[in-house]
This record gives structure tokens, sequence and C-alpha cells, in this order.
């Protein structure tokens, strides 16, 4: 998306609203207190994607809350919130003023890719340390072909689980006749599209048509007429939770039964809310994260989550979860208040998460398992691990 300077340039007009959250230590701004960490969070609490922001919110406040109260830390940690607002102009200049006049350690969000790659530049030309939950998107982590110095995340690429979801269809499911239905709106949709294209042509798949919707769009039943009146199989929609669960409401209402595929976008309580439980049977999302035979260390975080918010925690909750302890995990091994040298305990850091265990690649992204989740009237009931390269 480029450097967004001119947005970057709106950062003296725009308005912020910052609360410092203290687990320990002083509470001021700035980073004179060499005991403490601060970690400033740019995520999505209000506008058109805050279930997201607000899940990941939360699990980066429980990974602080426990590392607080961990005795064997060197550090302590201290929250610099802020709201992005789901617009990217905002996400740059909450990015600046974190950076800058807050003078914090390090940075976790935003949730989305669009908000995010909005916030790269600032961060890297600032030499704070990102650690991004899920910008998916193709290439987030780097700038005209080279990798930005201090961005990382823990999430796979839209590449990868597009990928994998045309080998599940594919292979797993056996079918080969694919329609697409699309957000023309955003590079994570257009990302995830053409990987899933290429990857189920590849395998030998036919896609029988390919059409495309908006952003906050909410009547779908002129493009799932026309896919109804074909001939396939398997119904991919790449896109996020707001639009894909009317979507599936309205293609189960006009009669279209055929398997539903999409990417973790899928993965919010909201679908549920929005398509309807009966809806959400027969469909299929990739995702870093499932609670289906969940490992000792994820239950323990589950029940955590719960214990402290009153409600399961999603993908992003358990991904910005991993973010944070990234950061914390990063500075511990690095001993001391240093970016860089945090960045260097990255560069070799082995991490065992909530979402698995990995490394980080060149580009700063880590080499992780793709999974694939079956709903079952809305309810996780399966998840299979898939090579997007097979």
């Amino acid at each position: 998306m480029g450097s967004f300077k001119k947005l970057v340039a709106m950062t003296a007009v725009s308005c912020m609203a910052l609360t410092t959250l203290a687990g320990c230590g002083d509470g001021g701004s700035g980073g004179g207190d060499e005991n403490t960490i601060r970690i400033g969070m740019n995520f999505e609490l209000t506008g058109n994607v805050a279930n997201y922001g607000t899940t990941e919110y939360n699990g980066a406040k429980l990974a602080i809350k426990q590392a607080n109260e961990n005795s064997e830390h060197k550090f302590k940690y201290e929250i610099v919130e802020g709201d992005n607002k789901s617009a990217a102009e905002e996400a740059t200049a909450l990015a600046t003023k974190l950076a800058t006049s807050d003078g914090v350690d390090g940075m976790v969000g935003p949730a989305t890719s669009g908000n995010s790659l909005a916030t790269y530049q600032v961060a890297n030309d600032s030499k704070v340390l990102v650690v991004s939950p899920s910008a998916t998107a193709n290439g987030a982590t780097m700038n005209n072909g080279k990798v930005y110095d201090y961005v990382y995340r823990v999430c796979f690429e839209d590449n990868t689980q597009g990928a994998a979801m045309g080998v599940f269809a594919y292979d797993n499911l056996g079918k080969r006749k694919a329609a697409m239905l699309s957000d023309s709106s955003n590079d994570y949709a257009k990302g995830m599209a053409k990987s899933f294209k290429k990857k189920f042509k590849e395998k030998g798949g036919e896609i029988v048509t390919e059409l495309n919707y908006a952003e906050k769009d909410t009547d779908f039943n002129v493009q799932l007429t026309k896919i109804k009146d074909m001939d396939f199989d398997v119904l991919y929609i790449p896109g996020y939770y707001n639009e894909v669960g009317l979507i599936i409401k309205q293609a189960r209402s006009l009669g279209i039964d055929v398997p539903i595929i999409g990417g973790d976008g899928f993965d919010s309580s909201d679908l549920v809310k929005l398509a309807g439980a009966e809806n959400l049977n027969d469909v299929y999302f990739t995702t870093a994260y499932t609670t289906v035979n969940a490992s000792d260390e994820l239950t323990a975080f589950i029940e955590a989550y719960k214990e402290e918010y009153g409600e399961e925690p999603s993908m992003f909750s358990a991904l910005a979860y991993d973010a944070t302890n990234v950061m914390i995990e990063a500075y511990e091994k690095a001993g001391k208040k240093d970016m860089d040298a945090a960045k260097d305990a990255l560069d070799s850091m082995k991490f065992n998460g909530v979402t698995g265990s990995f490394t980080f690649d060149k580009t700063h992204t880590p080499t992780k398992d793709v999974l694939v989740v079956k709903l079952v009237d809305g309810v996780q009931s399966d998840a299979v691990k898939v090579d997007p390269n097979k």
C-alpha cells in the first residue's frame, strides 16, 4: 500500500484518546523506567471490524496480565491503548503517536491487513518493534521487495491459506467445480482469491464463475442467483464475517446447499449471529487456531480467557495473545530495554504458542501449520492440517 506519507501528515490534526493501563510501575509516559516495557496497542476498538480488534485487544491484555504475574520475569509490562476506529488513516495517526510522543518500546496490532499496512512505515522509520497478530496480506512485512527491519507477524500469508483451501476443496472434499464470490474492497480477500484459484486449477479443478461484492454490502441476491443457476459443487467466499454471514444466510435461503468455504475472516462469534447457526453446516474455513482437540497449553489459555472475559476466545484473541507473548519473550531473552537486542532475540526465537510452534523466516513471517475447520450448526466440530504446497 506504499508509505502512506500523506496519512502520516494527518497526524497533527487527528484526535486520539489514549489511556495508559499499567500492570505495575509508575504509569508515566515515555521510556524512562528501565524496568518497564511499554507496549502500544493499535486496535480496531470501534468501527466496522471492532469485533476483531476488541477480541485481539483482550488476548493482548491477558498476555500482559500473566507476564506481570510471573515473578521470574525481568521486566514489568505496561499497555498504552488506542482506538484506530477501523480506519487506515486513524491507524497511521495512532502509530505515529505511539512511536513518537508516547515513546513505546513495541507495538501490537492492528487486526486487519489494510490498517496494519498503514502503520508499518511509521513504526519502521521510528525503529519501533512491531509484532502483528493477523496481517495476513501477501508481502505485508515488506516494502518494495525489502523486508521491514522491525516488523514481524505471527500469522501465515493469504497466499498460504488460499492455496491450502484449494488443496482441501479438491483433495479432502473431492470438489471439481468452484464458484467464487469475493470481496473486491480489500487486499486480504483479493490475495486469498488469487491463490485459491491458482491452486484449485493446478489440482485439476475448474472455476465456473468469479463474482464480487464490496465491503458493507448487505444484499447479495443478484450474485447468488447467478451462481445458483450454474453447474458448481463448492462456493468459495474470501472475505470478513460482516458480509460473509449475510451471504451464507442468503445463499442457504436460495437453496444453495453445496459446501461453503473461506478464510480466517470467518472466525468470529458474530458469524453465527449474522448467518444463523442452522445455516452454518457444511461450512469450512482456514485458520491457525482451533479449540478442537485442544492441547493442555491451549486449554489453559481458553480457561484463563473465559475467566477474564466470560466468553470463548477466537482465533484473533489467540493470535494477539501469541503476538504479545512473542514481544514479551523477545525482551526477556534480550535481558535489557533495547529495541535492537529484542529484535535479535526475535530473529533466533523458537516460539511455542497457542496457535502453534514456529520460527520466523527471512521475511519475518512464521512457518506454521494451516488448519481447516468444519462447522456444524455454527460450532467447530473437526479440524485437519493441510499442506498448501501439496
